[in-house]
């Protein structure tokens, strides 16, 4: 009969939402069903599912993994050595980090000063796109916003930074829950969701007015790099960005 999706939830750490969202988008169908109708997997299932996570971990984007795993000339072991292979360059990539964060941690118990890419250099992974800071000082130069954010804007600390990826992280949670439960862009739960991500930049440019608003999220659908700042490859999706442009464009008509 196959194991049922909420043991197979719990056995691989996901939510029943997450394999759910897989069976809807052809990532990982249940071989089976029960006389009910409910989900059942098999030891075939649970093999893709096993691939499936540990690609998702190594960071790749859900529709890519689907091409990794349906590829015809895939085969089992082939798939297990190339994420043996993929697991070995991580694992080396964080014993990097590890090291520099002891050699930070040396540094300041020492009290010795340490270089602009001494202090970075445990930051290895991500880097916003070349020439970002001018583009966007070209395109945004010349707002208000921009100009206030450049004056007033104050140093954050690391402890500032991991605060604002908390709630950056819980945002997308929360987001990504709408779009399963299939909730329109206009709902009341979505224009919720929009105007906090308002505030959200708000809290770096110290206003972000409406206008401001649906023109940065029109670029998430124009320049899908910039949806990158936000959503993390993972996380994406196709139509998120315009649910998430339209659910602005929402909000924004609400408050006239």
């Amino acid at each position: 009969m196959g194991l049922p999706v909420g043991r197979v939830a719990e056995l691989a750490g996901v939510t029943v939402r997450t394999l759910h969202h897989y069976d809807e988008i052809g990532l990982l169908t249940p071989s089976g069903r029960s006389a009910a109708g409910y989900r059942r997997y098999s030891d075939a299932d649970l093999d893709r599912l096993q691939r499936v996570l540990v690609y998702r971990e190594l960071g790749f984007p859900l529709e890519t993994i689907a091409a990794i795993v349906d590829e015809p000339s895939g085969d089992p072991v082939g798939h297990l050595e190339h994420q043996r292979e993929l697991l070995h360059e991580r694992i080396e990539r964080l014993q990097r980090m590890v090291a520099s964060v002891e050699h930070v941690l040396e540094a300041k118990k020492m009290g010795e000063a340490l270089t602009p890419e001494e202090k970075l250099e445990v930051f290895g992974g991500f880097r916003e796109p070349e020439g970002y800071a001018e583009q966007a000082a070209a395109r945004w130069g010349g707002t208000p916003e921009w100009q206030w954010a450049q004056e007033n804007a104050e140093p954050r600390t690391k402890e500032d930074w991991a605060e604002a990826e908390r709630v950056r992280q819980d945002w997308v949670e929360r987001l990504l829950a709408l779009l399963d439960a299939g909730a329109a862009p206009d709902s009341e739960a979505a224009m919720d969701l929009a105007e906090e991500h308002r505030r959200m930049l708000g809290s770096f440019m110290g206003e972000c007015g409406y206008e401001m608003h649906r023109n940065v999220t029109a670029l998430y659908v124009t320049e899908p790099v910039q949806l990158g700042f936000l959503v993390r490859e993972p996380d994406q999706r196709p139509g998120l960005a315009e649910f998430i442009r339209d659910a602005v464009v929402a909000n924004s008509a609400r408050t006239e």
